[in-house]
């Protein structure tokens, strides 16, 4: 049997250490409802539950003073009430603009669809994408030996422009990629409207290329009809 007082010793110790744990619970509980935590939680739990919405952050680079364009708020808004209005969805094949490049002088014809048939009578318009000039992302595609041998001219604040039966509508590229041919965020959903440029990379690839160059181009103004 072990000594009275090796018991005692050992239970006072267990007390001592459940009053540790009580005491340091208090002390937590007393510092996060007096500090920036809880409000971070409750915000954090409103937002996710959707009792609040997401506030737009004003970028680091920007210089104190200066108005802050929100893209995702305003800005947005303005591009949507200006979005083409189009008469009726092309079918595959049908001829549906022009895309016009300044920087090459050239006019290019669009068709609805990326099939071979499209392709190989002009640009293609990639049929799961919005038209030109609305929101989100309209995705363009063309050979690079044939309307787009010179495409690599073409970089960041170079003018695109579109013709379709509802209006011209003018893009500047913004970015210039260089992405896998099985890359799948060339079509993703962008949150303005954009058109997307692809064609195959290297230019000078003999055989099928394993790359593609992107322009992605930001509308900048439009001109309904």
């Amino acid at each position: 049997m072990e000594p009275r007082s090796s018991k005692g010793k050992i239970s006072r110790k267990k007390r001592l250490i459940f009053l540790s744990i009580i005491v340091g619970v208090l002390c937590f509980g007393l510092w996060f409802t007096t500090t920036n935590a809880y409000k971070f939680a409750k915000g954090y739990f409103a937002y996710k539950t959707g009792a609040v919405e997401p506030q737009v952050t004003a970028p680091a680079e920007a210089k104190a003073g200066q108005p802050i364009e929100k893209e995702n708020s305003s800005s947005l808004k303005e591009i949507k009430k200006k979005d083409a209005s189009y008469p009726s969805q092309p079918k595959i094949g049908d001829l549906m603009g022009e895309l016009e490049i300044p920087k090459l002088k050239a006019t290019l014809p669009i068709y609805h669809g990326t099939n071979e048939d499209e392709l190989e009578k002009g640009v293609g318009h990639f049929a799961d994408s919005v038209l030109p000039g609305e929101s989100d992302n309209s995705v363009l595609s063309g050979h690079r030996d044939t309307v787009f041998r010179k495409l690599g001219e073409v970089g960041e604040g170079d003018l695109l422009l579109v013709h379709t039966e509802a209006g011209s509508f003018t893009y500047r590229v913004n970015k210039v990629r260089i992405v896998d041919a099985d890359d799948r965020t060339v079509i993703v959903p962008k949150p303005r409207a954009t058109l997307t440029v692809s064609t195959c990379y290297p230019f000078n690839f003999i055989g099928s290329a394993p790359e593609r160059y992107i322009l992605v181009a930001h509308l900048v103004s439009s001109k309904t009809t």
